[in-house]
């Protein structure tokens, strides 16, 4: 069974960084596109960052977070990471991790994810 762990969560002032990690098991990591998504309290679930499969680990990011969050991964170690500068009072959330066998060109949609990690609580203070 497939299983995502994540890690690396906390409490920042604003204008810092954090670096989020994603240990998967359980899967054949390098044939799946892997996802963060994040959800704050009282809100929905929103895609921030993909890494697709391919050899060229195309990338994807929201708006929200362009310029500020890098998504990439690591197939030997069998991880995904997300670096975080800059971080806004915005970005407090539940950071989640996904891994997608199948994305098309859906890489933003949660349906399209098999599986998901339980969060990591990201707290960005003003």
């Amino acid at each position: 069974q497939g299983q995502l762990v994540e890690s690396g969560g906390g409490s920042v002032e604003a204008g810092g960084s954090l670096r989020l990690s994603c240990a998967a098991s359980g899967i054949a990591f390098d044939v799946y596109s892997m996802g963060w998504f994040r959800q704050a309290p009282g809100k929905g679930r929103e895609w921030i960052a993909s890494v697709l499969k391919d050899k060229e680990r195309t990338t994807y990011y929201s708006d929200s977070v362009k310029g500020r969050f890098t998504i990439s991964r690591d197939n030997a170690k069998q991880s995904l990471y997300l670096q975080m500068n800059s971080l806004k009072p915005d970005d407090t959330a539940t950071y989640y991790c996904a891994a997608g066998l199948w994305l098309a060109d859906r890489w933003d949609k949660p349906g399209q994810y098999n599986y998901w990690g339980r969060g990591t609580q990201v707290t960005v203070s003003s």
